[in-house]
């Protein structure tokens, strides 16, 4: 069987009443595409599990991975990734906050512009007026700081290139710095307007606490990532260094 065009990753823990929606938004959107999706069940505690489950048996193009313990967002991105078969993927919190219909327009422009990443950025967004602005103040110091010209790398959702991604290093957090990671290696990336929705059911897993620490950490073990990244490096064709080296020999 050959190989989909994109895959779509969507991590999701306790997410039972917003998956079937989010899926059944998925296929309407990406119905043109030849597509796959990979859901991560990270440790759920509700029923997320068997909804997936139930879902999956009459819709051959979702795969499901299961984590018996929650291993965090990243990682459940990082699994995905690895088993995706994809040239490009997606990710979409599984909340629903994302809109699937934005990844076709992603998907083309990345292509168009010949980049590795199209990053969403949420004109409008539909989080509380506190989240909004912590928010604000975090995209400002990471840009600030990181000078990866992305103004919403907190939204969830991306279209990158899978060989851009696999080529990243690993690590808890890592998918909040992805624009940046993609730079350190030599990766182009561009934003475009994305909608924004209302979470449909239950609450969100991330609050101030373990987002605000955590993230000052990962800000400048990201800054010392890109400041030491020698990568990509210009490289002759092997005849061609030979080549110069005899010559300056003979000088």
């Amino acid at each position: 069987m050959s190989a989909p065009i994109i895959s779509v990753l969507i991590p999701a823990k306790d997410e039972e009443n917003n998956l079937t929606a989010l899926l059944d938004e998925v296929e309407i959107a990406l119905h043109q595409l030849f597509y796959e999706v990979i859901v991560v069940d990270d440790g759920s505690c509700d029923n997320t599990y068997e909804v997936l489950t139930r879902y999956s048996s009459t819709h051959p193009c979702v795969r499901l991975i299961r984590h018996e313990v929650s291993a965090g967002q990243s990682t459940a991105i990082w699994v995905a990734a690895q088993q995706a078969r994809g040239q490009w993927l997606a990710t979409l919190d599984g909340d629903g906050q994302n809109d699937p219909a934005d990844i076709p327009g992603m998907l083309r422009l990345g292509g168009e512009k010949d980049v590795d990443m199209v990053a969403g950025h949420r004109i409008d967004r539909r989080d509380t007026a506190f989240k909004r602005f912590s928010s604000k103040i975090a995209n400002t110091v990471r840009a600030a700081l990181l000078k990866d010209n992305t103004p919403d790398t907190g939204c969830g959702t991306k279209v990158f290139r899978r060989s851009a991604f696999l080529r990243l290093p690993y690590f808890d957090h890592m998918h909040r710095y992805l624009p940046a990671l993609i730079q350190g290696q030599g990766g182009i990336c561009i934003s475009c307007p994305v909608n924004d929705r209302s979470r449909r059911s239950g609450c969100s897993h991330y609050g101030l606490n373990n987002r605000l620490w955590a993230g000052i950490i990962d800000l400048f073990g990201v800054m010392w990532l890109t400041h030491r990244s020698k990568l990509p490096t210009a490289q002759l064709p092997v005849g061609e260094s030979v080549t110069r080296i005899l010559k300056s020999n003979r000088q």
